[in-house]
Parts: C-alpha cells; structure tokens; sequence
C-alpha cells in the first residue's frame, strides 16, 4: 500500500513499512492518474515540471523504442538521452519508474546526496511507485508430519519472480507464503500453479532437524524437498540431485549437514551475484573478476537452465572462492519442532542461514572480556559511569548463556534460554510484523518518557535526535516526563511507532511515581517498537513482544548512569537514520565496557525507519602510521532486510560497486576524507569512538 501527499515543493511517498521517499519537484503539478507502466507499481502519479529530485540511488534508463539501456556510472556526473520515448529506474526504498517522452539529463548533485532529473521544458511524467516490501500471498496448512512439512517448505519458493541469478536481487523475492499449523496439507492453487519447478532435488531423512536446516538452500535454489524412507535414509546420506543431467552429490548427516548447506548456499548466491551482471540489470562490481580467474562465462551461465548453472557450481570449490565470499548476513538458530514451524517463511524471507540452537555455561569473567573486546576503547575513562541507574532495589536477574555461533554477521535465537550476542525473539514477533504493516499512518510517531529526573541528560539528547530527523522525515515526536502506570500503560496502548522509556526498572515493573507498571498487566502493546534503557529490563521487554511489540532494546541488569545516557543517544541517532533495531543498539553498546548488558529482543532485524541510502553504510578511519595526513577507510555496508544489494562508495577515482557484506577500503588523503564525510550520511568509527558523519567531517575539516 503506497500513501503519498504534496507539502510545496516536495512530494511525499510512503508504504506500509514505514518507508518514506521525499521527491522534489520546480513548481510541480501533481495528480493521480490510471496510466498503466510496462512495470510492476501499486501507485501511479502524474507531475507535471521540468525538474525533479530523487534521493540518491541506482538510476537506470530504457529506451521504449529500442533495446538501449543506459546507467548512471559510479565515475559519471550526469546522463544525457537524447528525444525518446523512455522509462527510468530509480531503485530508492520506494522503486520509482519514470515514463516520459523528450529529451532529459539525469545528473548527480554536487554534495552527491541526490539524483536530478531534468527537462529543457515542462513536461508531464507518469512516476510509479512500488513498495520492495511485500505481504505473503497466501497460506499453507500444514499437520505435524515430516513428509508434509517438506512439501509445504517447497512451495515456500512461489514468492520468486525469476529463477534466473536476477533473483539474487531482493526485489524479485517476494515474502514466501505463511505456513499455518493445521490437521491435513493443504496448498492453495495459486501457489502450486505459481511456482516456478527448477528440478533440483534435495533429499533428507523425515526429520525437522534436517528440514530446517536445508530449507534455505532448497528456498533459493526453488528446489523440491524430498524425504527418504527411513529403511534408506539409514544407509544413504542426505544429498542434492539434478535429475535432468544425472548429477547426485552427497552432503553430511546431521550436524554437519549445517556446514554443507551453508558452503553451497553461500557459493551458489554469491556466483548468481556475479552471473546477474551479463543480464539487463548488470553493474560494475568489483568482485566480477572472480569469474574470469575460474574461468567462468556469465553470459553463457546467465543463459542456463537452473540446473544446468548448479552443475557448473558444484564443480567450484569453496576453497577457491572462500576468501572472496561477502559476510552472510543472517543466522537463525531454531528449535527444530513443528511448533516453530509457522515462522520459517518469515526467516526465508531474510535468506537466513538456519541452524540447530546450542549452548554452553559462560565460564568465571568470560562476560566481562566478551564485553571488553568489542568496546572501542575511545575517549572516556573506563570508570566513567560510575553511578547506577539502578537506585533500584530488586532488579530482576537473568540467567545467561553462551551459544554455539555459526557464519553470520547478525544472529537470532528462535528457541529456549537467552544467550548473549544474539538478538531473542519468539513467534509473536514475527506475527506482530504482519500486524504493523496492514496498519496505515501518516507519519511515525515517537514517544520519549523520563521517569526520573535525574536522567533529564539522556532525555534532552534523544529529544533532540528525533526532532532533528523531524525536519527532515514524516516524524511526529511527543515528549512526557514523570508519568503513573496508568499514563505510562496508555503510552504502550496508544499506538506510536516507537518509545523510548529512561528510567528504573525493578522486578514489579517500571518504576512510575505511584508504582510500577508491570507490562504483563497490559491487555495489548500497540507500541512497534521500544527501548526500556532501564536496569534489568529484559522480562518487560519480552513482555512487550507477546503482548504486541515487534521488537526492542533492554537491559541484562544493573547499568551505569553515564553509559546508559551513552547507549541511549547512540542507538536513537542509529535508529533514525535507517539502521535495524541490532544493528543501532550494536554499534551503540560497543561504546561502553559493559556493553553485553544490553540485548534486542524480538524481531532485531527490523526497522524503524529506512535510510537516506536505502542501506545503512558504517565506515572506519584509520590514521596510517608514518604517513601524515592520509588514512585508511574502511566502509562497510550490509542489510538483514535486503540481502544480494550492492553500494559505491562514494571517493575520488572509484569506478566499482561492492556486493553487501564485502567491506571496500581506500587510502585517502585529509580532504578526501572529508568530502567522503560529507557526502555520505553514515555511522563513523575513529579514533576508539562512534560519530556521524556529519560531525566528524567538521572536525576533520578544521
């Protein structure tokens, strides 16, 4: 569902996601209209104008009278075509398709922030809109038997638009069909009709364990998930068969069948990614080389059956190519019951790695030195917070422990006890999600409680954060001080998209000047978001998430005032700018020493709001030793949401783009530093401490 609305000069887009794309036009004139586009959209306008601004994007251009295509370069300012009739890609949050007829020029802003589209007249264009998110197209019931399951883990791949390597682009994954517990199989039409059969087979024994963990790989591959007898399955090892060319190779039984599925998974996008490049959304990355030291041909795999391309696959080693892989982004760990199985559509949907959960006791001061090797170790002495937020007398305790991790920048914990590192979410989560994005609004709506008065510091930064943002993006922030349970009860039930609570939590709840509020109590949580920076809130957290939330920010126990002031400005300035619930409060804990006090609960891979950028950049700055004035950047730019993207990074003399979760670096000079900074709103780490961007470059500057 696509809202939009015209304040001036600016035209305001926004989805059910709560992604907003600000469109700037000269003087525009804008209606609906009901022309239809030779792509898909769900919004169609008219403007009228001889200008139009886009935030920066990947920006293409098809000819409608013949098979040219034209890019904007990463090297280039601008783009001219000559009169035609054309369509325009330009691949935002939103996707945005012009159509006009006329010459134009397609240009960069100077401070690179921007794409303009210009016209030597007025012209009228036809602008579609068309959300990347997308809502399940319908639901398999599913009984408590293997055999079953298997089969609706199959049809799970209906979701693809293409079973070419252009479905290593996340626009053409749909969001998989829900999976619905229920006495008998039961597969709607449209879904069987939709699938699109690659004829890859993966066969596994009739066990959930197993299922699980191929059920990304057999999600991509659009393959069928077959179980073998049990007779059989005692004397055959799992494996993956491509019945038109008479290829079979075994894979591992349980638990290294993990290792298996994680090396071909990992190998086969990767090598899609690159293949993609001979089709009509090719661009120049970076890591395109690998094919030819493998001696690989992407128009000829391009043009391959799926099977056909896997063959050529297998044939790859991992170890040739292991080096050169982009860090996997997500990793699920999942109790492999059938009670857990209505949320894998939901994990497939963030192509996430699945794994089986395991743990082990935390040993003496293992916490501590977890915690001190991910601090940055930047300016503040390390006793610098030395007063409690607590004042709290009872702070709930929580018994943690240690898991077994696997390949993955991100982890998740679908399963029983609360290991650290990772983010704990439950299947209300996941079904809360769905619940928000049915839900329309005109804005996002942000709600800031100080409980003390004594943390006023915490609440006068945030305040500023979000309002800060406020001019630039649909946010609506409302800002209460000493609230009763009953006021804070109704800030839950109310509805905002976001609220942040500073104050003291103890084991009844969170303190208010009458009592505490304890949010089991609430009849529903309408609050999408939360971030309880109090001592030991992780019960309540939880409690918000089962009772409507989707995801949050809580604490393990005690936390010191002044770090707790310095989390809580860190993770709001993330937040707003686009970064997921654990990527914000990731980067915000490794300011302090006792960062592993805090944790995300529910679904950590979600957004509040959509960056500037589409995809949230994190860059690192290094003084190089012996060299006066010059440095080594380091960006690194990935997504949970959107994984098989890629980014250029935006410095002098770059020609290349670099697939998500593949770092790039640069030895730059002062000033082209500094022009790196002011182009690209991003999280910064130097010197032992986090910046903006924005901020950095002014001290730079100087």
């Amino acid at each position: 569902m696509i809202e939009w609305g015209v304040d001036g000069e600016t035209l305001r887009v926004r989805d059910a996601d709560n992604t907003t794309v600000s469109v700037h036009g000269a003087d525009p004139v804008v209606e609906t209209s009901a022309t239809e586009l030779p792509r898909p959209v769900e919004e169609t306008l008219l403007v009228t104008t001889d200008e139009l601004e886009f935030p920066h994007a990947i920006t293409y251009a098809f000819s409608l009278e013949s098979s040219e295509r034209h890019e904007l370069e990463p090297s280039e300012s601008s783009l001219a075509l000559s009169a035609g009739e054309y369509i325009v890609d330009i691949d935002t949050e939103i996707k945005i398709y012009l159509q006009f007829s006329g010459a134009a020029t397609i240009e960069r802003t100077e401070d690179l922030q921007s794409i303009s589209v210009s016209f030597p007249k007025r012209t009228t264009v036809t602008i579609g809109f068309r959300s990347h998110h997308e809502l399940p197209t319908g639901t398999i019931t599913v009984p408590d038997s293997p055999d079953a399951v298997a089969t609706a883990l199959t049809h799970l791949a209906a979701s693809h638009k293409t079973d070419s390597p252009d479905r290593t682009y996340p626009t053409l994954r749909g969001h998989p069909p829900l999976l619905e517990r229920g006495d008998s199989l039961d597969i709607p039409d449209h879904l069987q009709t939709t699938r699109s059969d690659s004829g890859i087979e993966v066969v596994v024994p009739p066990t959930y364990d197993a299922l699980f963990v191929v059920a990304p790989l057999a999600y991509y591959l659009q393959a069928t998930i077959r179980t073998c007898c049990p007779a059989r399955c005692e004397r055959d090892h799992p494996r993956l068969r491509l019945p038109d060319l008479g290829i079979e190779t075994s894979l591992s039984p349980m638990p290294d069948l993990e290792r298996d599925v994680e090396r071909l998974l990992r190998k086969t996008f990767f090598l899609d990614c690159l293949v993609r490049n001979a089709g009509p959304y090719g661009t120049n990355l970076a890591e395109q080389r690998v094919l030819e030291t493998l001696e690989l041909d992407a128009a000829t795999l391009y043009a391959a059956s799926p099977q056909q391309r896997l063959a050529t696959y297998l044939e790859v080693p991992y170890e040739a190519i292991e080096h050169r892989l982009p860090e996997w982004h997500l990793s699920m760990y999942v109790a492999p019951e059938y009670d857990t199985v209505e949320q894998l559509p939901f994990l497939l949907d963030r192509l996430s790695l699945l794994y089986m959960p395991r743990t082990s006791t935390l040993e003496g001061k293992e916490l501590i030195e977890r915690s001190l090797a991910d601090f940055y170790r930047g300016g503040g002495s390390p006793d610098s917070g030395r007063h409690d937020r607590a004042s709290a007398r009872n702070v709930a305790s929580v018994d943690i422990v240690k898991p077994d991790l696997r390949t993955g920048r991100v982890h998740g914990w679908l399963a029983d006890g609360v290991p650290i590192d990772v983010f704990k979410t439950t299947p209300e989560a996941y079904r809360n999600r769905l619940d928000y994005l049915e839900r329309s609004s005109e804005s996002t709506s942000i709600c800031v409680v100080l409980n003390d008065s004594g943390m006023a510091g915490e609440h006068d930064d945030v305040a500023d954060i979000y309002r800060q943002r406020a001019d630039e993006l649909a946010i609506d922030v409302t800002v209460a001080e000493s609230l009763t349970t009953a006021e804070l009860a109704r800030v839950f039930e109310h509805g905002y998209e976001f609220v942040h609570y500073i104050g003291h939590c103890e084991s009844g709840g969170l303190r208010c000047p009458d009592g505490s509020l304890s949010t089991a109590s609430l009849d529903r949580c309408n609050a999408q978001t939360f971030f309880l920076n109090a001592c030991g809130s992780y019960y309540e957290g939880m409690q918000l998430i089962e009772k409507g939330s989707v995801a949050g920010a809580v604490t393990f126990t005690k936390v010191l005032n002044d770090h707790a002031v310095k989390v809580g400005s860190t993770f709001a300035k993330h937040l707003v700018n686009g970064f997921s619930i654990e990527r914000a409060l990731g980067l915000a804990r490794s300011r302090i020493m006792m960062g592993k006090d805090y944790a995300v609960v529910g679904d950590g891979t979600h957004s509040l709001i959509q960056s500037d950028h589409r995809l949230p950049i994190t860059i690192t700055v290094d003084e190089l030793e012996d060299e006066r004035d010059r440095y080594l950047v380091t960006l690194d730019c990935y997504s949970t949401r959107v994984t098989g993207s890629y980014y250029f990074p935006h410095t002098e003399a770059n020609e290349f783009a670099y697939l998500c979760g593949t770092e790039s670096s640069f030895t730059l000079e002062q000033s082209s530093v500094v022009s790196l900074l002011r182009e690209t709103d991003a999280s910064v780490i130097y010197d032992g401490d986090l910046y903006w961007s924005e901020t950095l470059a002014q001290q730079f500057a100087k």
